[in-house]
C-alpha cells in the first residue's frame, strides 16, 4: 500500500485519475463532492478498476457466496432494477437500449481511497501514481448529442398519471412512482468529460462514475438507498421536490412550500412506512427508528424532502438478505411494492436498467453504501445510445401537467452536461 499527502498531489490529480481509470473495463468512481447529508453520511471518495472480473456475481443467490471470501479490498459493484425479478415473481417486456447484466460485482486490481489529508493506493501499486500524474486531460469537446426524444410521448405521460389516479381510487396502490426515458441514438461523448460536467453542474453526495465493458453511467444522486456501519443500517428515502428559489427570500418560500406540502408530505411518509417494514424483516425486533421525517435539503437544482429510517441489524443478515428484503427502494416503486412495480411495468415503455437500480460498494470490514441510481445517464459506447430517465410519485392529489414539469426539473443537471434539450 501506498499512502500520499494529498498536499503533495496536483489540484487535478482526481481528474487525471478517473481519465487513467477509465480505460479499464470495470471502472467505479464515487464521489461525495463534501456534502455532509445527516448523520448518514456521503459515499466515501474511491476509485476501484480491473482489467477483468471473473468471479464476478450475476445474481443475488450467488452475491453471498461471492461476499463471503475474504477480500482485502472493497467490492464495488452494481444491482439493476431487473433484479426485482429475482426477488418477485416479476418480469420486464419493454423496451431496452442496454444490456446491463441484472447484478454485477467486481473486486479491484488497483484502489485509490481518499482519506482526511492523505490518498491511499491499494492492489497492484506499482507505477500507478506516475501513471495517473502522467496522463494528460485534454480541453473536453461539446458532446455531439442531438436533442433527446420522449420514449413515452407528453400525452400518453398525462394519460397513463390520469390511469394511475383510477387505479389509486380504485384500491390498486395508495402511490405510485411513475418514470419516463428521454434518449438519443448515435451520440458520440466523452463519458469521463461528460461525468465531470454533469458534477459541477449537479454535485451530489452520491454521485458515481461507472464503467462496465462499453455500458457507462454517470451519476450526480442525492439518495441514499441502504448503508450498514457496524450493526446499524440506515436508509434515507427522498419524495418531494420543489424548484430552487433565485433569491434567497424566494429560495426560502420554496423550502417552507415543500415542508409544508400536504401532498409532498403525505408521499413521503407512506414511503417512509414502506421503508420501516423492509428493515424490519432483517432488524433487531423493535430496533427501526426515524431519526429524521422531513427534512429539508438544498442542492444545485431543488429542494428534497428527505426521511432517515435506521436499524439495528440481526448478526446473521447479509447484503443478498437486506436487498432480498429491500430492494427495489420503496421512493423508487410506490405503495405497497408489488403492485406498483406491476402497474409501472404497464404504463412504462422503456425499462428501467440502472435506473432506479443501485450503486456501491463492500468495505473488507463488511461495512457497505449504496445509492438510488437516479439524476443520470446511462450510455452505451458502442451503439451511441443515451438514456435519461426520469420520474415522479403520483398519488390521487397529483396534477398529471404538474407531474410532468416535475420530470423535466429532475433532468435539468444532466441535459446541462449534454449540453443539449429535451425535443417533445
Amino acid at each position: 500500500m501506498l499512502t500520499i499527502p494529498l498536499a503533495d498531489l496536483p489540484a487535478d490529480f482526481r481528474i487525471r485519475a478517473l481519465q487513467w481509470a477509465a480505460q479499464f473495463a470495470h471502472c467505479a468512481y464515487y464521489e461525495p463532492n463534501d456534502l455532509q447529508q445527516s448523520a448518514a453520511g456521503t459515499f466515501s471518495r474511491l476509485l476501484a478498476v480491473a482489467h477483468a472480473a471473473p468471479t464476478a456475481p450475476g445474481s443475488l443467490a450467488s452475491l453471498a457466496t461471492y461476499l463471503a471470501s475474504p477480500a482485502a479490498l472493497p467490492h464495488c459493484g452494481f444491482v439493476t432494477y431487473d433484479v426485482k425479478n429475482e426477488i418477485e415473481q416479476l418480469s420486464s417486456q419493454n423496451f431496452s437500449g442496454f444490456d446491463w447484466p441484472a447484478l454485477h460485482f467486481f473486486q479491484p486490481a488497483i484502489c485509490l481511497r481518499w482519506h482526511a489529508n492523505t490518498l491511499t493506493i491499494e492492489g497492484q501499486t506499482a507505477g500507478v501514481l506516475a501513471a495517473i500524474l502522467a496522463t494528460e486531460v485534454a480541453s473536453p469537446s461539446r458532446p455531439a448529442v442531438p436533442p433527446l426524444r420522449p420514449r413515452l410521448p407528453r400525452a400518453d405521460y398525462l394519460q397513463a398519471v390520469a390511469d394511475v389516479r383510477e387505479d389509486i381510487l380504485n384500491g390498486e396502490v395508495y402511490e405510485l412512482n411513475l418514470c419516463q426515458e428521454f434518449y438519443a441514438e448515435g451520440g458520440r461523448l466523452d463519458p469521463v468529460a461528460t461525468f465531470w460536467r454533469l458534477n459541477e453542474a449537479s454535485p451530489a453526495p452520491y454521485a458515481g462514475f461507472l464503467r462496465h465493458h462499453d455500458h457507462y453511467l454517470l451519476c450526480a444522486s442525492p439518495e441514499l438507498f441502504i448503508a450498514k456501519q457496524q450493526s446499524v443500517i440506515t436508509s434515507q428515502p427522498i419524495k418531494g421536490t420543489r424548484r430552487r428559489g433565485t433569491t434567497p427570500a424566494d429560495d426560502e418560500q420554496q423550502r417552507l412550500a415543500l415542508l409544508h406540502d400536504e401532498k409532498e408530505r403525505a408521499e413521503n411518509l407512506m414511503i417512509v412506512d414502506l421503508v420501516r417494514n423492509d428493515l424490519a424483516r432483517v432488524a433487531r425486533t423493535g430496533t427501526v427508528r426515524v431519526p429524521e421525517l422531513f427534512g429539508t435539503y438544498g442542492f444545485r437544482h431543488v429542494w428534497q424532502l428527505i426521511s432517515t429510517v435506521s436499524a439495528e441489524l440481526r448478526p446473521e443478515v447479509g447484503l443478498a438478505d437486506i436487498l432480498r428484503a429491500t430492494f427495489p427502494m420503496g421512493s423508487m416503486t410506490g405503495a405497497p411494492k408489488i403492485r406498483a412495480m406491476q402497474l409501472s411495468e404497464h404504463y412504462e415503455a422503456s425499462r428501467r436498467g440502472l435506473y432506479s437500480g443501485s450503486l456501491g460498494y463492500v468495505l473488507p470490514d463488511g461495512d457497505f453504501t449504496f445509492n438510488v441510481v437516479i439524476r443520470s445517464l446511462q450510455y452505451r459506447a458502442d451503439t451511441g445510445y443515451l438514456s435519461l430517465q426520469v420520474g415522479s410519485a403520483i398519488t390521487y392529489d397529483s396534477v398529471p401537467a404538474q407531474e410532468y414539469a416535475e420530470c423535466l426539473l429532475k433532468a435539468q443537471g444532466v441535459l446541462e452536461a449534454l449540453g443539449t434539450v429535451i425535443r417533445e
